[in-house]
């Protein structure tokens, strides 16, 4: 998105010499959007940002998937794929399942013990829900606090890792595109600004506030990227630690915000989906449900009304309070619901009922629509109940 920061040292003109205090002079890298046709950054390093000395084959975690076919409405419980104490073992990037995607998303679970290696994702940004926890993400740009609650955006490519901080785990619900993830074109004025009407500003947006030097010699970074069978991935060596930028400025920049400064829309009768949503990118969007008042109409049915998703796949992740309109479903925190194209679903047995006269919510959900079906990852059908989908009959599984 077009908001301009600024961090460290850069030149007064861009593409201009930028020297050392010993008279050398930074290297310069643009980092951009489209071909230099969007935002972009420029970063200032100590070491050329191009040099490698070794690169070889990375085996990224399981990428394959299966169509969910019969056509059926799943729960998943992500808290049942790291038991115990096993994430004390697991990092950020190499211990994500995949749950659930398609050729335009990926989503992944982890629960995090330990820091992450260096890591950059070349096939598209990245949007990770901080579920429970705190950490610091430390990038090429400077270091980001993650707490709970924190969406965390990570522009494609850009260099990284994951230190959790505390002693629980870090539980991250990971959104993977393969294209750029901003705020809806709606928010925006035609220069970018957020406006009035949009449900957060640019004062809610934190990026890093000043640069992050490490000093190191032949440094590992794994490369997330496109190959001839699709997702890949390759273990790159640099000569020096690639956080060696001394300042950079520009539009386009790793940042977190918190799902507790979005500012609910609210109606006189039940408004549709699209007013929860944050974020969006090529084939999706990326919806928050959170506390809020609901409907004033004196007839109003607070819960929503059962709706056919005749375009999309709706995913939605239970990440908080009490999600009234699943109650008698089994659906509980860290579970996922899982509703697809071509089958009517909405409120459980009784919901719809008990509704009527509630004047506020305590629900904190995070929603993915795609607008292509979604396929069961290893994670997904791990995790799957084998039950919901004949929760609104209110009877077991066909023999």
């Amino acid at each position: 998105m077009a908001y301009y920061r600024r961090a460290g040292e850069v030149p007064p003109k861009r593409h201009t010499q930028h020297r050392r205090p010993d008279g050398g002079l930074y290297y310069e890298e643009l980092m951009g959007e489209e071909g230099f046709s969007s935002d972009s950054s420029l970063l200032y390093h100590r070491h050329i940002p191009s040099a490698i000395v070794d690169a070889t084959p990375w085996e990224i975690p399981p990428a394959d998937t299966e169509p969910n076919v019969p056509l059926l409405p799943r729960h998943l419980k992500l808290h049942d794929l790291f038991p115990g104490e096993d994430w004390k073992a697991v990092d950020a990037v190499t211990g994500r399942r995949l749950v659930l995607g398609n050729a335009e998303v990926r989503i992944s679970y982890v629960v995090a013990g330990e820091a992450s290696p260096l890591y950059r994702n070349a096939i598209g940004d990245e949007c990770v829900y901080v579920e429970s926890g705190a950490g610091v993400v430390e990038t090429v740009f400077g270091a980001l606090d993650a707490r709970q609650g924190d969406y965390v955006l990570l522009p494609r490519a850009t260099t990284h890792r994951w230190v959790p901080v505390g002693p629980e785990p870090l539980r991250l619900y990971a959104i993977e595109a393969n294209s750029h993830i901003a705020p809806p074109e709606r928010y925006l004025s035609r220069f970018g600004q957020l406006l009035e009407h949009a449900p957060y500003c640019e004062r809610d947006l934190h990026g890093p506030a000043e640069p992050l030097l490490v000093d190191g010699a032949d440094v590992d970074v794994l490369v997330k990227h496109r190959g001839s069978r699709g997702i890949t991935g390759t273990r790159y060596v640099y000569p020096a630690h690639p956080f060696d930028a001394v300042g950079w400025d520009g539009c386009l920049y790793p940042y977190t915000f918190n799902v507790a400064d979005f500012e609910p829309i609210t109606g006189k009768v039940h408004q549709p989906p699209p007013v929860h949503q944050v974020f969006a990118g090529n084939g999706f969007v990326i919806c928050n449900f959170v506390p809020r008042k609901v409907d004033y109409h004196p007839l109003a049915i607070p819960v929503p009304y059962y709706h056919s998703n005749v375009d999309s796949d709706e995913v939605m992740f239970y990440c908080g309070g009490d999600y009234s309109a699943r109650k008698g479903s089994g659906i509980a925190q860290g579970s996922i619901s899982l509703h697809p194209g071509g089958h009517s679903h909405g409120p459980q047995p009784g919901a719809y009922e008990r509704s009527i006269g509630v004047q506020q919510v305590d629900e904190l959900a995070v929603m993915v629509d795609t607008f292509r079906p979604l396929e069961l990852g290893e994670a997904g059908r791990a995790a799957d109940d084998g039950a919901y989908a004949w929760s609104w009959a209110g009877r077991g599984a066909p023999r």
